[in-house]
């Protein structure tokens, strides 16, 4: 008798797309569209192509979507502001640089954020936690370039490190509220005005 063997779900599709990545493509945009709450598994994977396999070979549950969607975005981020925060060059120069820099990523990925902080409480306790812990993570490395450039004097000490990382950080999750593409400004354009902003408030 011949053995039957389990399939294993295709890693790409008929263009050489990977699965992971039909799957978020698909799941971002039903999210945007029409709510983490009111998409099925079903939906997701019918608009991807594959098979409800698939989606749960690649992610344990549509909760695990929703995690990825922010978390692919917050790894780009991290590892730019690792870069900034690294680079030989005076502190201003690299927390202008980082200050601009998230606010273009996120433009860039305004569907995946602004899903991101509209469902972020369907997410289970443990990956909640996860997620809390990411960001604080960026926030840390981001407030130690306010607080280098504080301890040396180029800086103002006037206002704390953590509010300083808020106000600029409370701009950057506003975006999605009311940035349009076809709007007046580019999202270079407008990452650099609110990084001349912070860089301003932060002058002694």
């Amino acid at each position: 008798m011949e053995r039957q063997v389990a399939a294993v779900p295709r890693t790409t599709d008929g263009d050489g797309t990977p699965v992971p990545q039909r799957l978020l493509a698909a799941a971002t945009r039903l999210f945007a569209e029409q709510g983490y709450d009111r998409t099925s598994v079903q939906e997701i994977v019918e608009a991807a192509g594959v098979t409800k396999g698939a989606l749960y070979h690649y992610f344990g549950s549509k909760d695990d979507l929703l995690h990825e969607v922010y978390a692919r975005v917050l790894r780009i981020q991290q590892e730019r502001l690792d870069a900034f925060a690294d680079a030989d060059a005076p502190v201003e120069e690299r927390l202008r640089g980082a200050a601009a820099d998230v606010v273009v990523t996120t433009i860039d990925n305004l569907d995946d954020a602004s899903i991101f902080f509209r469902s972020m409480h369907h997410l289970s306790p443990e990956k909640h936690k996860q997620v809390r812990a990411e960001r604080r993570r960026y926030h840390e490395r981001f407030r130690a370039l306010v607080e280098e450039g504080q301890k040396k004097g180029v800086f103002s000490t006037a206002t704390p490190a953590d509010l300083v990382v808020d106000y600029h950080f409370g701009s950057v999750h506003h975006l999605s509220t009311w940035y349009r593409p076809d709007g007046p400004l580019t999202p270079q354009q407008v990452a650099d005005h609110l990084a001349d902003l912070l860089l301003r408030a932060l002058r002694p």
